[in-house]
């Protein structure tokens, strides 16, 4: 799901890597996972600081549409750069678990977010705040060239929408959610997802990925090889402003918390495909889990758990590379020009000039329409 006259990287004739993608190429391939939005843009570039324009929003992700509090999933992380921040990040390293929805928002509308995913869980699940604290896994990231950071414009309704409207279909992407005053590679970008089918001990699994993309400059764009940032030159904003990437990534691969901290690290490596290096004040961090057990919150019997052998998991890190830079480009593809605080403007990547480029490089690329 796009904006007007915006698109997919598929739609352009070009795919990321050999593995196929799943039906819907978006991170709800994999059975159970369920994404949400509420985007919040209202004013123009005439409000003073703290008053508006706000481009911002809420994305809510759902490792599985049981009752999570009670049946947590494996999961890791992986911090290429921590200038950034991922709420919960300490107990999914000490733990290996994800026991809440992942929330990512603006970097000052964190801990509102938090706040009201809290309360949304507590009215949910009868234990939570009693027999156990509840702690949220939420990611950030600055997007305050063009929202209007001061005003904080997030509010407790806007995390309840995101939370109460995700579904296991298409995933918006572009200016969305969370992605809605976020740039990548000096262009307007935001939210991206897609997915890979890579088979272990001969069995296939999906691996799907949603990034939330703000990071990147320009002269290093790439786009499946191609060095597409040096080409178009030209539609510049007023200034690079550093800022992160969040990745999530969901596959139904039996994997342990140590395997799912290595599936993170390889997503780091799809954002370098497309150019990151992990700038200095760019916080590019990736959270993976897997929704093939639920870990009961208590037990008293042993649990077992099984997973992919390591000598079999070089196809799924290759499915997160993949997916990884895929959703890249999708977030890229998808998002249209922005203007807001102070009359800043974002450009979109500009889809004719890019299919130029490309068969310029020798790949198959057309306009959606030609």
């Amino acid at each position: 799901m796009t904006g007007p006259e915006r698109c997919r990287l598929r739609d352009l004739g070009v795919a990321v890597g050999r593995l196929p993608a799943g039906p819907l190429n978006a991170i709800t391939d994999v059975r159970g996972v369920r994404v949400g939005h509420c985007t919040v843009s209202w004013g123009g570039p005439e409000l003073p600081s703290g008053s508006g324009p706000a481009r911002t929003g809420v994305t809510a992700v759902f490792p599985h549409d049981g009752d999570l509090w009670n049946g947590r999933v494996v999961a890791g992380a992986h911090a290429a750069n921590g200038v950034g921040e991922v709420i919960g990040i300490s107990s999914i390293r000490e733990w290996g678990l994800i026991e809440t929805p992942i929330l990512l928002t603006n970097s000052q509308s964190a801990g509102a977010v938090y706040d009201a995913t809290v309360r949304w869980l507590c009215e949910r699940e009868p234990g939570a705040g009693i027999d156990d604290a509840v702690m949220p896994v939420v990611g950030e990231c600055d997007d305050g060239l063009l929202n209007d950071l001061r005003g904080m414009h997030v509010r407790e309704e806007h995390v309840r929408a995101a939370l109460e409207s995700a579904g296991d279909g298409p995933v918006a992407e572009g200016c969305v959610g969370a992605g809605t005053g976020m740039s990548c590679y000096d262009f307007k970008a935001g939210i991206g997802t897609s997915s890979r089918v890579a088979v272990a001990h001969g069995t296939p699994y999906v691996v799907g990925v949603l990034a939330l993309t703000n990071f990147g400059v320009r002269h290093r764009l790439s786009i499946d090889g191609v060095p597409v940032g040096r080409a178009i030159a030209d539609l510049m904003p007023v200034e690079n402003r550093e800022g992160s990437c969040i990745v999530v990534l969901a596959t139904d691969a039996p994997l342990s918390a140590r395997q799912c901290r290595r599936m993170a690290a390889r997503c780091s490596l799809g954002l370098a495909a497309t150019g990151s290096y992990a700038s200095d004040g760019s916080g590019e961090i990736m959270v993976a889990f897997s929704t093939a057990h639920r870990i009961p919150r208590v037990s008293k019997e042993l649990v077992a758990l099984t997973s992919v052998s390591n000598d079999e998991m070089s196809e799924l890190f290759e499915a997160a590379v993949d997916a990884t830079a895929e959703s890249v480009c999708n977030s890229l593809t998808a998002a249209s020009t922005t203007v807001g605080r102070a009359g800043n403007t974002v450009h979109a990547l500009p889809l004719d000039r890019l299919v130029e480029t490309l068969r310029r490089a020798g790949r198959e690329a057309r306009l959606p329409h030609a």
